[in-house]
Formats: C-alpha cells, structure tokens, sequence
C-alpha cells in the first residue's frame, strides 16, 4: 500500500506577518562619556580646566558613534558644561544624547520606529519576534505595539508556532 501524505506548513498559510524588531536596532557603536573624568578631586567641575581639555581633546574618536553623556560621581555638574560637550561632540559623533548606553539605545529604537508606515499592516495579523540575539528594549515593544495597535487586526507575541495573543480587533 503506497500512504502518501502532504505536509502541509499551517503557520505559512495563516496570513501571519512576524516583525522582528532587532532589524530597527541601532547597528553603529554606542559609547558614554563619563564627565566624571573631568572633575577635580572627583567633587568639582573648574571651568578653565575644562575648556582647555574641550579644546585639546581629540574628539575624532568618536566619529561614527552615537554617545551619551553622564556623570557618575556624586557631584554638581554645571549645565554649561554639558553644554560645551555637546558642542565638541556633534562635530563628530552620529548623535549626542543625555543618558546611558541604554538610554541611548532606546531613542535610538525610538527614531526608527516613528518613522515606520504602520498603515502597511492595516487589517493584518501581526506576530511581533519575542526572542532573538539582539537585545531589544522593551520600550520599543511598548512603542511597537501603541503604533501597530490602531491599524492591526490583531497582534501576537513570540513565534509564528507559539504566540501570546497581546490584541484583537473587535468586529
């Protein structure tokens, strides 16, 4: 007796689209500038201090780079003078931002997604990729899913083969 029997992809006949949200990643270097490093004794900022090193420093380092401004030491940084950081910094880096490497990460994420169409997923049924090699902020899922929500059918979480249904459209 000859059984044949067809395989038959289910997941690829649902009509379910899968996002993977790592491909809106940042794919340039991150890198933090520590204003700590610049204080005298770790407590304070001298301004002629400062603007000889804003003038002397080789900012081309960091050319191709997103960076974050922080300061870590439990001291008063003058607003100036994350001013006159900003000012060196833009000549060279991709985008200068106030926050950590994972602050800038989500802005990063941020900037992508609002200039995403989402109408090209009216009425779909969307799976948003849960798992992956890239971390992905949650902030962004958070975005995603506000924007993908007033134009989606439904969405789900996770695989094409293992979701979690996050929304559904009523009739």
């Amino acid at each position: 007796m000859d059984i044949q029997e067809n395989i038959v992809n289910k997941v690829a006949e649902s009509g379910l689209i899968t996002i993977d949200l790592a491909k809106y990643a940042p794919t340039e270097p991150i890198v933090v500038y520590d204003i700590k490093d610049n204080l005298f004794h770790g407590l304070i900022l001298k301004e002629k201090d400062f603007r000889t090193f804003i003038k002397e420093h080789d900012w081309s380092s960091y050319a191709g780079k997103h960076v974050g401004i922080v300061c870590t030491a439990d001291a008063i940084v003058p607003t100036w003078a994350y001013m006159l950081l900003t000012n060196k910094l833009v000549e060279h880096a991709l985008s200068v931002h106030f926050g950590d490497e994972a602050y800038v990460r989500q802005v990063l994420f941020e900037q992508q997604l609002q200039q995403l169409d989402y109408s090209q997923y009216q009425n779909e049924r969307i799976v948003v990729k849960g798992c992956g090699d890239i971390y992905i902020p949650e902030s962004a899922f958070v975005s995603f899913t506000a924007s993908l929500s007033k134009v989606a059918k439904s969405i789900m979480y996770g695989e094409p083969c293992s979701t979690v249904p996050v929304f559904k459209r009523k009739a």
